[in-house]
């Protein structure tokens, strides 16, 4: 396989398994943000409910940003055209003096 091909796969696989995932949780994470995601617990008999804190809400939307950053990472280092000499295109030097200032 050629780097193309596999900078392709890399990315397509970083996409569903890091891109997809944090789409999902993006959604939880703004549903617990403005405070109406319920839950309910049952622990030895003894049952509560209420609403998860906003705090959760954004440490899961930061925790959503990067996952969903991670494919665009991943897909612009893999498939970037680079250079095939490594130099970057640039106008010869020409050896003329410079002219006075004036």
């Amino acid at each position: 396989m050629d780097k193309k091909t596999t900078g392709l796969i890399a990315t397509i696989a970083t996409v569903l398994l890091c891109g997809l995932p944090g789409l999902c949780l993006c959604i939880f994470g703004v549903v617990t943000a403005a405070g109406v995601m319920p839950y309910t617990t049952e622990f030895n008999g003894v049952s509560d409910s209420g609403m998860m804190p906003s705090s959760a809400g954004f440490g899961m939307l930061c925790v959503a940003l990067i996952l969903i950053l991670i494919p665009a990472a991943v897909g612009f280092f893999t498939l970037r055209k680079k250079d095939k000499d490594g130099i970057i295109d640039a106008e010869p030097v020409s050896d003329e003096p410079l002219p006075p200032v004036s």
